[in-house]
């Protein structure tokens, strides 16, 4: 049966097949291809990076890529999970609550993603089964094989199709050999098969062991881990070796030839200072050409797009590897034990460093350690904090006082979404004389509720059903410093994460005692940004700003902080405003998307 009669059997399920792979209406068999990225030995190797990479250099090259995250586990989403074990929840535009490899990817890719980015095991098994009761299965007893997989598959063609992509590019999460990803792997090779030869391309990322008792590395768990892989049919044609130190030619060798795999094709992806370098690690390893060839993608290849396009990125990371300056910033917040609980905050503030000629040396205070008392030698040394996002109660009181020492010592200071609520609690406390004025998150019968959750959120139940979610638009009011931050726009959009908001009745007292709410809801009285006119930097914004911010063009709230910082840092050498060195960068940025964009029109023409 040919790879076309098999997918049109579809229409056609009932006793006299077992082929059952639903498509797509339309959907063009091996025009789209695709690169899957599996993970053995121990999860958390960096799957996201790779693949981001890999697709960045593909994207390079004038294709259209489109990455997919496959999740095992059977949340609808990632928005219940919490930091402590899976990082921080990354929140896509159209609200998808989602792994942290997803903002990997708009940030590499300097893409806007969306809900069909992303799939858990639970949103696969409740299609399945919604389709069971609608009888969508002609009264088959409903299976792993074919109906599971089939619904992998079909979400797979769906982005193709919905993105119009090149190659889609299939992480899958965990480690071989885990029982939660055995049907995607069963689904992805069923996959290369269906869509025939040259069509998928699949990588086996693994750990090379270098104990520091032996002082030598070891391939002995990466050959069996492979081999796992191999067991469930699948044959990789690339092997990225994780590793601290660069996997040696005689590593790369044995895992050669126990796993198929061509020397060229072994990589080793060992450490380095910073995730935007892996793209020069693939490219000067050939692995991008070694996926054109594999995939036969030569004839979709733009090398004039791949030039200006590489130039700007290696532009960036030069950047990032002669930092002349230093700044110290602090991350006030309750999960500072786990540095991926804040992942997106950390790669904002790399944006902006590289951009400000600024190293940003985070330092991680657990504000349930802070007091009064104590809040000064906390801070001491450093050039500005951030209060990041959060729930609950513990450590809330600690990011009070810090915000407090930041007011009052005139200390760079950046509030998000729960940062934006301390901030707003601490100026009704210690400005405008609220005594007990608290969120109801925190305290509910407080005395003077500034923070509280809105009227109309009230009737919805069910965890994280009553939060905003996703791409909101802002308003933004003329002349205030986050109008010139966002380039005098007077609407914005930002990301939302969040079920509290300023309530209204407290809104003229604190503006009349000082605070400017610079961004709102558009016609609703939902206040999204505040600022303090008398303080070199003091910005809190509801919204989750370092989610949208990207290596090359970085987020503005977190530029102006990095700004003040290093203006605290260096006082003497007269540094440029916040809002200036925002101007000055948003202009370079505008003169770039012209040249892009009259790039592209010169290679359409031609």
């Amino acid at each position: 049966m040919s790879t076309n009669d098999l997918l049109g059997s579809v229409s056609k399920l009932s006793d006299e097949t077992e082929f059952y792979t639903p498509v797509p209406k339309g959907y063009e068999v091996g025009r789209c291809k695709y690169v899957v990225i599996c993970g053995t030995v121990m999860s958390g190797l960096g799957k996201g990076i790779f693949s981001s990479s890999l697709a960045k250099l593909l994207q390079d090259k004038g294709l259209k890529v489109a990455p997919i995250k496959l999740e095992g586990y059977l949340n609808i989403d990632s928005g219940t999970l919490n930091p402590f074990r899976h990082g921080e929840v990354f929140v896509l535009d159209d609200g998808m609550e989602c792994d942290m490899d997803l903002g990997t990817y708009e940030r590499m890719l300097d893409q806007d993603l969306a809900r069909a980015n992303f799939a858990t095991s639970g949103q696969i098994y409740t299609s399945v089964l919604q389709k069971e009761r609608h009888g969508d299965y002609l009264g088959r007893d409903v299976q792993m094989i074919p109906h599971v997989t089939g619904e992998v598959k079909m979400r797979l063609r769906e982005l193709a199709m919905r993105s119009n992509a090149d190659v889609v590019f299939v992480e899958v999460g965990g480690t071989i050999g885990d029982v939660e990803n055995a049907y995607y792997v069963e689904a992805l090779r069923e996959l290369a098969y269906e869509e025939g030869p040259n069509s998928v391309c699949f990588v086996a990322l693994t750990y090379v062991l270098e104990p520091p008792t032996l002082g030598e590395q070891k391939s002995k768990a990466a050959q069996l881990g492979i081999k796992r892989l191999m067991e469930w049919g699948v044959q990789p044609h690339i092997v990225a070796c994780r590793a601290e130190n660069p996997v040696i030619e005689k590593v790369r060798q044995k895992i050669a030839q126990y796993t198929n795999v061509p020397l060229a094709r072994v990589f080793s992806m060992h450490d380095c200072p910073s995730i935007y370098m892996v793209p020069r690690m693939l490219r000067e390893a050939g692995l991008d050409f070694e996926v054109i060839r594999l995939l036969q993608l030569d004839q979709r290849v733009d090398l004039m797009h791949e030039r200006m396009a590489w130039l700007n990125w290696c532009d960036f990371v030069e950047r990032l590897k002669n930092i002349q300056h230093q700044v110290n910033i602090g991350i006030t917040g309750k999960y500072t034990s786990l540095r991926d609980s804040y992942a997106s905050i950390i790669h904002a503030l790399e944006h902006s460093g590289a951009h400000l000629d600024a190293h940003v040396n985070i330092r991680w205070i657990d504000t349930s350690q802070v007091t009064g008392d104590n809040v000064a030698e906390k801070l001491d040394g450093l050039h500005g904090i951030i209060v990041p996002g959060g729930f609950g109660t513990r450590g809330a009181e600690g990011k009070i006082e810090c915000i407090h020492y930041a007011r009052e010592h005139k200390l760079p200071y950046l509030g998000i979404c729960f940062g934006f609520q301390m901030a707003v609690i601490e100026f009704a406390r210690n400005v405008c004389g609220l005594e007990g004025a608290d969120s109801t998150e925190i305290q509910a019968r407080c005395k003077h509720p500034v923070i509280d959750i809105l009227p109309e959120q009230e009737g919805i139940k069910g965890l994280g059903g009553n939060m905003r979610l996703g791409g909101k638009d802002v308003a933004i009011a003329p002349g205030t410093l986050a109008w010139r931050l966002f380039g005098e726009k007077e609407r914005v959009r930002m990301r939302f994460r969040h079920r509290l908001e300023v309530r209204p009745d407290y809104i003229d007292t604190l503006t009349e005692h000082g605070m400017v709410f610079s961004g709102k809801a558009p016609g609703e009285p939902i206040m999204q940004i505040m600022e303090l006119p008398d303080h070199p930097y003091f910005v809190g914004t509801q919204a989750h700003p370092c989610m949208t911010s990207r290596p090359l063009r970085p987020q503005q709230m977190f530029v102006g902080l990095v700004a003040a910082a290093k203006r605290c840092a260096y006082p003497q050498e007269n540094f440029p405003a916040p809002a200036e060195v925002v101007e000055q960068l948003m202009r370079q940025w505008t003169i770039a998307a012209q040249e892009k964009a009259h790039g592209r029109r010169s290679r359409q023409k031609t």
